[in-house]
């Protein structure tokens, strides 16, 4: 019998945000492997911004190590294709700061063949309702090259809008590219998008509330259109 390496302990992972395409859980060491392969990765490298140099297996157990041990001002999630339960890549929200209810979102979307396919939207839209409506957060940040048209186009349908450029501060060759500021207010995603993640409704001495079992709940709906090559 062949053991998947993906699999977390326990067999099938955690998943604790779904979506039509994807779903999102936890990280694991399982992940590992997959997640060195990612950030080999010259071409997605290219998206993320992560730098582009050679890492060893040690080096990457080291970075799952830090990844695994950061602290309230950091959430991260392995993004699955819903399908088949393969990870695919990963989403997360770093900087997250209480006090001010923000924070900076950030995504990969490892496989290839997944590209285009509107699984970044829909884990972008995913992550947006947990900040939003778990964590209590009040506005989303990111940044993206402007080479990556696909991806702000992504970006915008899930509810951010550009709000600023540091101009030619990022190059690649002989080439400089602008950095593009976006973010999302609460107000806007809930606006665009009916959040899911609500407890059940309360009952009334009118009437009572019917409330849906768990694997009921309105899903957020994959956008139809969606072309991302997401790296933010």
């Amino acid at each position: 019998m062949t053991v998947d390496p993906t699999t977390p302990p326990g067999g099938t992972p955690p998943l604790m945000l779904v979506g039509e395409l994807v779903a999102l859980g936890p990280v694991h060491r399982g992940l590992v492997p997959l997640l060195w392969k990612w950030e080999s990765d010259l071409e997605l490298s290219l998206l993320t911004g992560d730098p582009a140099r050679p890492l060893t297996p040690e080096g990457m157990e080291a970075v799952y190590e830090r990844f695994s041990k950061a602290g309230d001002d950091h959430t991260g999630f392995a993004i699955y294709e819903r399908a088949t339960q393969r990870p695919i890549g990963t989403v997360g929200l770093l900087h997250i700061n209480a006090t001010h209810r923000a924070a900076e979102l950030g995504i990969g979307i490892g496989e290839h063949d997944c590209w285009g396919k509107g699984y970044g939207t829909e884990a972008t839209r995913l992550v947006l309702d947990y900040a939003f409506t778990m964590l209590g957060l009040h506005n989303v940040m990111l940044r993206v090259f402007s080479y990556n048209e696909r991806a702000i186009r992504a970006y915008l349908r899930a509810g951010f809008q550009e709000i600023g450029r540091r101009r030619e501060a990022q190059r690649i060759g002989d080439r400089a590219y602008d950095v593009v500021f976006m973010d999302c207010l609460a107000a806007d995603f809930a606006a665009l998008v009916p959040p899911r993640l609500q407890p059940p409704a309360q009952e009334t001495d009118v009437e009572a509330a019917a409330v849906p079992p768990a694997d009921e709940l309105p899903e957020i709906a994959a956008d139809p259109e969606a072309e991302d090559d997401l790296g933010a």
